[in-house]
């Protein structure tokens, strides 16, 4: 029979927290080490509007392929799905290309021109937190 620990919501929390104020802080450093100002909290602002009509092809693409993934895997055997058709790989690669056009964009159009070495920087920054994360089981907290 399988246990839940009575703990394990405490500790996700606990460690989505620190997750947080990694990513926060580690960018926060980067921007003053680049001398890039800082952007507003819970805003995505668009360099300009050939970077807003990229951003929303992206993410509309990504709409309907996690929905027709969601659709063929739910068709299959339970232990047959296609792991590239997965939510947690299809958001992974959402942000990745996300970031990646964003940081395109930056290079090539914002003005000041080191803000793309952030994204690029936090980008690899919270790919390898989500690896560590992953990899060590959550930090051995669950």
């Amino acid at each position: 029979m399988y246990a839940v620990d009575p703990l394990a919501g405490p500790k996700l929390i606990l460690l989505i927290a620190i997750v947080v104020a990694l990513m926060y802080f580690f960018e926060l450093g980067l921007r003053k080490w680049l001398k890039v100002e800082k952007k507003k909290f819970f805003s995505y602002n668009h360099i300009n509007d050939k970077h807003k009509k990229v951003d929303w092809t992206i993410r509309i693409g990504f709409l309907v392929i996690l929905l027709t993934g969601y659709v063929i895997n739910m068709k299959r055997y339970p232990l047959e799905f296609i792991w590239y058709l997965e939510p947690a790989v299809l958001l992974i690669a959402f942000i990745i290309l996300s970031e990646t056009a964003r940081a395109f964009m930056e290079w090539k159009y914002a003005e000041n021109r080191k803000a793309y070495l952030v994204t690029i920087f936090h980008l690899a920054f919270v790919l390898f937190l989500l690896f560590i994360v992953i990899k060590t089981d959550f930090f051995w907290m669950l």
